[in-house]
């Protein structure tokens, strides 16, 4: 092999490995914040509304393990959705999240007809929740 030929496809395979990582750039920055990502999201907010009951309500208790495994398999689905570990913690344990879930779960029990503020209601939401099997619910057990 000619040094010339040699050359040039260092230099093709120069060009595509820098097409490579611009792409690869484009889609890191293309990615929504994980609070835009529904499957994400919503769970998040199943999450912290059986958390809120569990603290709260005296005849419910939250499903420890079966939270965490449940909040497990979320930080894994992000990551296949190519998110860092940084990216996701930082999400996950973030002041204006904690607000933004607080507020949504008082306006989901209010949707219900429940006041979020008081326990008696919250513990009919989770009884509910319990009931219906939901995704809150199965976070949930009656003492």
């Amino acid at each position: 092999m000619t040094v010339l030929k040699s050359t040039r496809i260092a230099r093709r395979v120069m060009a595509v490995c820098v097409t490579a990582l611009v792409a690869t750039a484009s889609v890191a920055q293309a990615r929504q914040p994980l609070s835009q990502v529904e499957e994400i999201d919503q769970n998040m907010l199943w999450v912290a509304i059986a958390a809120e009951i569990g603290e709260r309500c005296s005849s419910i208790d939250a499903r420890m393990v079966k939270g965490l495994l449940f909040l497990n398999q979320l930080r894994n689905d992000a990551l296949a959705m190519g998110y860092t570990t940084e990216e996701i913690e930082e999400y996950a344990t973030a002041d204006e999240e904690r607000v933004r879930w607080r507020e949504l779960g008082e306006n989901y029990a209010k949707s219900l007809g429940l006041n979020p503020d008081d326990t008696a209601d919250l513990c009919k939401l989770g009884e509910l929740e319990i009931a219906r099997s939901s995704q809150i619910g199965v976070l949930l057990k009656e003492k």
